[in-house]
């Protein structure tokens, strides 16, 4: 068997169960050393081969349609629907989407990038189908760290009472991006550890053992099917409350079993939940043993699971979380708040040291953003981590529940900015435009590490709404030494006569080379670090309001940085000429950062070369001639 030459579900469907076996293994190699050279997902993969293989042999796909909840987990179904043999240019610049993409394949009929949205759409899904008199399945595949959010609470209430027949599978592997937390965890644990179920398990196991000759080999037998075995003995009906029709637990491994499963759901009229066991990392046991880590890893080395390095600096994340524990060793009003991401955010650190300091609500980002509100009005100070694109799920709750009752919530927005292999779903490239319109809301980008620590340290005694958002590659302006943040007062980096940039955050490096190349062509360029994106430094932007101004930013031009700037020139009536950098209007491609600098127009070159163009415009001389 060659996995490169299947190019589509049929060619896997009248193979054996023992050719099964082998494109399993061959599966399980091609992940672990496409994700070892590319970084990516890896273990939540790793642990749904076989259960992706009984997907894919059972419905006709791509008539049928399969929805997956977060879909970094849809690499098997990628190199399953022919795409094995570029599927070594995963989360590339112009290579295979980490994610399903419409655009990539026929077979990925929904994009899914945040967790808890699979059952809404696949419901959405069946009943166009059935309004429309069509003749299909749809399928949404989630994994149990998504039911901690609550809009699969929503979907499958709805769908339990629409009657309308979709299938759910659930994949249950104990463990989304960290442990999962929260009640349905638990259940779903009680499950697996019943009383009933463990005492019947130890009965069989000690009675067959004692059988002469055939014991061993009869409980092995036994042991196989068990899974389907214990949903009679435990009486499971958590799923069946809710109107959906409960088939399981079912072993995530046993490709008969599932493909029978799946074959009796596909005929049950009505809405129908399937309850699949897996392992997170299953078949290498470096991800088995560390399935957080191996959850979303970067390049790695197979043969000991370290990883590839591309900087010793440590991570935004990292310092945060060193700040922030300096700071709860002498205020116990300091809690954490993280949406099932204390290790990619770097909480892991302050949770080492104040283990009930950290909350974890799972995926829950608008329940994160309200309790952090009523953690305020109870007298704490909390600081909640999250992704600065995970965040845009909260926009409500940051507007009512938090700003505009004032409470002292600090929103720490990491990955804001492009967040390369992941692409448009995980890009965190619309935090300015949703933060700047609202009022009493104080936002804060660090040029880099120190400052981000000087502004934890600010962040403790400010007693007002409050956002700090950093980028994913760490940045250390080591020729620039920090020395202390003040609100509203922007930094002076480099003097310069003929044009200011204006940059924020991680655009304040690209800033300094942009000058640099100016002066190369006797152009002198100011650059400012603009750390206080609201409230804006008015002082100074009047004092540089006799030169062009030029402004730089890791964020969509629409309602970010430069038309604030813009806008504030206009309502003061100084005719200022302004030429903004940032993204257009667009959902920005994966690839590396670098690729999309230059994809965008903003690499050093690229805006010096612009820059002249636009003050050659402006002083009336050809561009040859600067």
């Amino acid at each position: 068997m060659h996995l490169d030459q299947i190019q589509s579900p049929e060619d896997i469907k009248n193979l054996s169960y023992e050719e099964l076996t082998s494109l399993a293994h061959e599966i399980r190699e091609s992940l672990i050393n496409t994700v070892a050279d590319r970084g990516g997902h890896l273990a939540s993969n790793l642990g749904i081969v076989e259960l992706t293989l009984a997907i894919h042999r059972v419905f006709d796909m791509p008539r049928d349609r399969i929805v997956f909840d977060v879909g970094h987990q849809s690499y098997v179904h990628k190199l399953l629907t022919g795409r094995a043999r570029q599927f070594h240019t995963l989360r590339t610049f112009g290579g295979i989407s980490g994610f399903p993409k419409k655009a990539e394949s026929p077979y990925d009929s929904f994009e899914t990038g945040h967790a808890s949205t699979a059952i809404s759409a696949a419901l959405g899904m069946a009943r166009a189908r059935d309004f429309l008199h069509e003749d299909y399945q749809v399928i949404a595949l989630v994994g149990d760290g998504a039911l901690t959010g609550g809009m699969c609470y929503e979907a499958m209430n709805d769908a339990g009472s629409s009657g309308n027949h979709m299938i759910i599978i659930l994949n249950d592997n104990e463990m989304s991006i960290a442990p999962n937390v929260g009640a349905l965890s638990r259940h779903l644990t009680d499950i697996r550890i019943s009383r009933g179920w463990s005492s019947a398990k130890k009965s069989v196991r000690t009675g067959l053992k004692k059988l002469p000759l055939i014991g061993h080999g009869l409980y092995n037998v036994v042991h196989t099917v068990k899974m389907m075995l214990k949903h009679a003995i435990i009486g499971e009906d958590f799923f069946e409350t809710l109107g959906l029709h409960y088939f399981g637990p079912i072993d995530g491994y046993d490709i008969p079993a599932l493909e029978k499963t799946l074959k009796r759901a596909r005929e049950y009229d009505g809405p129908v939940l399937i309850h699949v066991l897996t392992t997170k990392g299953h078949g290498y046991d470096k991800a088995e043993e560390q399935p957080e880590h191996f959850h979303g890893v970067a390049p790695f080395y197979v043969e000991t699971g370290d990883s590839k390095k591309a900087s010793d600096l440590p991570s935004f994340g990292q310092v945060m979380a060193e700040e922030l524990t300096m700071i709860c060793e002498r205020n116990p009003r300091i809690a954490a708040i993280s949406a099932a991401m204390v290790g990619g955010t770097g909480l892991s650190i302050l949770k080492a040291r104040f283990p009930d300091r950290v909350l974890d609500v799972g995926i829950a980002e608008e329940h994160a953003t309200t309790m952090a509100a009523g953690l305020a009005a109870g007298g704490m100070k909390p600081y909640f981590a999250v992704y600065a694109s995970f965040f845009q799920r909260s926009y409500d709750q940051m507007i009512h529940d938090v700003c505009m009752q004032k409470w002292p919530v600090t929103f720490l927005l990491d990955r804001a900015g492009l967040s390369a292999h992941d692409g448009e779903t995980h890009h965190g490239v619309f935090f300015l435009a949703e933060l700047l319109p609202v009022p009493g809301m104080t936002v804060l980008a660090p040029r880099d590490l120190n400052e981000l620590r000087q502004m934890i340290r600010f962040s403790e005694t400010f007693e007002q709404p409050l956002a700090i958002a950093y980028g994913r590659d760490s940045i250390l302006l080591e020729e620039y030494p920090y020395t202390s943040f003040t609100l509203g007062k922007w930094e002076a980096l480099r003097e310069g006569t003929d044009v200011t940039l204006l940059a924020v955050g991680s655009m304040v490096r690209e800033a300094l080379d942009t000058a640099a190349l100016l002066s190369e062509k006797g152009i002198s360029a100011g650059v400012i670090n603009c750390s206080t994106v609201k409230p804006l430094d008015t002082d100074l932007l009047r004092a540089i309001a006799d030169r062009p101004v030029v402004t730089m930013e890791e964020h969509v031009l629409l309602g970010g940085f430069g038309s604030t700037v813009e806008t504030w020139y206009a309502q003061e009536e100084i005719a200022v000429r302004t030429l903004s950098f940032g993204i257009p209007d667009m959902y920005v491609q994966h690839g590396s950062r670098g690729k999309l600098l230059k994809y965008l127009g903003l690499l050093p070159e690229q805006m010096a070369q612009r820059i002249r163009v636009y003050l050659g415009t402006l002083h009336g001389v050809k561009k040859n001639d600067r």
